[in-house]
Parts: structure tokens; C-alpha cells; sequence
């Protein structure tokens, strides 16, 4: 499956570009994904998925949208994807 990644502040800069078109073989999830990622880039590594108590959580502040849409409104980690979706992370963001 190919879909589109958005990486947005210091996840940009972790992943050394804004948008990437790639495929994914076995990623069938949100997490799945995001797992695969925290392996490919140090700069993401344990930055955005932990275990929570019900199994794989997305990082708490952290924003992760499919085609536009937040997925905690979803299955959180366990939202499925398919060909052509667009998967946009934003890190935490501070401020007063």
C-alpha cells in the first residue's frame, strides 16, 4: 500500500523532509505504521507510540490525522489504512 506522510515542527526535522510518498508492505494500521517509522528514524524512536492499558497508544499531545481526520476520533493506533491515505503527525506543541 502507498500512502502519503506528513511530518510536521521537530518530527520534520527527525525525519529530514515535510512529505514523503512511500509504500508499506505489512503496515496495515495507523500504528503499524508509526511503529515502522520509530524504527527507521532515531529522532522518532519511543517519540510516538507507548503502551497503554489497553495495549499500543498513540504518545499523549500527539496529534496523528488520516486524510484530515484525527484518529483518536477513530481507532487510535488500531485505524486501518489503504492505498492512497495521507498520515499526518504533529509533534506536541507548547505555548503560551
Amino acid at each position: 500500500m502507498e500512502l502519503e506522510l506528513r511530518f510536521f515542527a521537530t518530527f520534520r526535522e527527525a525525519v529530514g523532509e515535510k512529505t514523503q510518498r512511500r509504500a508499506f508492505d505489512d503496515a496495515k494500521t495507523v500504528g503499524d505504521v508509526l511503529a515502522t517509522l520509530e524504527t527507521e528514524y532515531a529522532g522518532l524512536e519511543g517519540q510516538l507510540l507507548e503502551d497503554g492499558p489497553e495495549g499500543l497508544a498513540i504518545k499523549p499531545q500527539l496529534s496523528v490525522l488520516k486524510n484530515g481526520r484525527d484518529v483518536v476520533h477513530m481507532a487510535g493506533p488500531e485505524t486501518g489504512l489503504e492505498d492512497g491515505d495521507t498520515l499526518s503527525v504533529f509533534p506536541p506543541v507548547a505555548g503560551g
